[in-house]
């Protein structure tokens, strides 16, 4: 139910979007192993436009109404397809760049025309560790004020219409990478444990502050949070990650990266984390990590397509429900022969019609493992 009315919202954006929510808490609460889920990825003629007016790259600030406006169009047009995903924005610009931002960084936008993405980022914010002991975290700093107000743009933008995702924690060795950047950071963990460790917590409450400030302004909707891989899941759930242990051993995880996922995944209900092609070794001991409600597998050049080892992927981690990333004829051949495992979300890549994303969508319905 909606948090706000206590009513299931119906979304313009959206046909059958309260089936949808039943569906997904179904597959989130580890009720559907044996069934699969899939969205979509069609045309899209907004999306097109994006491409042809941008170029990769660095490029200047981007304007929340204008971002907030591409949104609209963008899942406006995919409103058309009947698969299993919901119309949910994602706010790419408060990336990496809000956390540093937030502290004095220099923030910088990239441009991705491939998913219309505009995200941030700032270099290494500390020359000397001693620095760090000056940082505070100020709401009256002119980056949470940036915050605020485009969340309030898309809350307004989206309302009755669309969804806005959570987006990516930065803290953990993530943050410690802004202050003082990757290479500093791994030597660290041998010269200066302490200091880690403080800046670790550091980390913790400046998160909890930039989440709390989203459920705030974007609160749960239907009881859950929507998310930009895993469409929505119920209660309130934040987006993790654990990418700097993806050049690490498992061992380095557990004892620098386990109790601050975990830590926090449990202030809130939970939470999802990612892991790329190099980090495929993380997952046996990622999927115990407590309070963690699903899974996003990434590929990478030089490792196998996640899709192409779902199955030896998928027993490596149980019945946690995962997402990937499937090429559309691959996908359309396995599942005609019914070569699926089940619990897994399926991101279909490439389709090239509407009329053949709804016949997939009839036979992704009807599986059963």
């Amino acid at each position: 139910m909606d948090a706000i009315s206590g009513e299931v919202p119906i979304l313009k954006y959206k046909s059958g979007a309260t089936e949808l929510f039943d569906r997904l808490r179904a597959f989130y609460m580890r009720q559907a192993d044996n069934r699969i889920f899939a969205t979509m990825e069609v045309p899209n003629q907004s999306l097109a436009r994006f491409r042809s007016e941008h170029t990769e790259g660095e490029c200047v600030a981007p304007d929340p109404d204008e971002r907030a406006e591409f949104w609209d169009r963008y899942l406006a047009e995919r409103a058309a397809v009947e698969d299993d995903s919901l119309p949910v924005a994602y706010l790419s610009e408060m990336d990496q760049g809000l956390y540093g931002g937030l502290l004095g960084g220099d923030v910088r936008f990239m441009c991705h025309p491939e998913n219309g993405w505009i995200s941030s980022m700032v270099p290494p914010l500390l020359d000397d560790l001693d620095q760090f002991d000056v940082l505070r975290f100020d709401r009256s700093h002119p980056w949470w004020q940036r915050y605020i107000e485009q969340m309030k743009i898309f809350a307004e933008k989206s309302r009755g219409k669309w969804g806005v995702s959570h987006f990516i924690l930065i803290d953990g060795l993530n943050f410690v990478f802004e202050l003082i950047g990757g290479t500093q950071t791994y030597l660290n963990l041998y010269d200066r444990p302490d200091w880690i460790r403080r800046a670790i917590d550091f980390a913790f409450d400046l998160n909890v502050a930039v989440q709390e400030a989203f459920f705030e302004a974007i609160p749960p909707t239907a009881g859950g949070t929507f998310s930009n891989f895993a469409q929505w899941i119920p209660g309130r759930i934040v987006s993790e990650s654990i990418d700097p242990f993806h050049m690490t051993s498992v061992e380095d995880f557990e004892t620098w990266g386990r109790e601050p996922v975990e830590r926090i995944l449990n202030h809130f209900d939970g939470g999802v984390i990612h892991i790329h092609g190099n980090g495929r070794h993380l997952l046996e001991s990622a999927a115990t990590i407590r309070g963690l409600v699903a899974l996003l597998l990434l590929d990478d050049r030089g490792y196998p397509l996640a899709f192409d080892i779902v199955n030896e992927l998928k027993q490596k981690v149980g019945d946690l429900p995962i997402s990937l990333f499937a090429p559309y004829e691959a996908f359309a051949e396995r599942l005609e022969r019914r070569d699926l495992p089940g619990g897994v979300f399926y991101q279909v890549q490439g389709v090239p019609d509407l009329a053949t994303a709804e016949r997939l969508m009839e036979k992704v319905r009807a599986y059963r493992v």
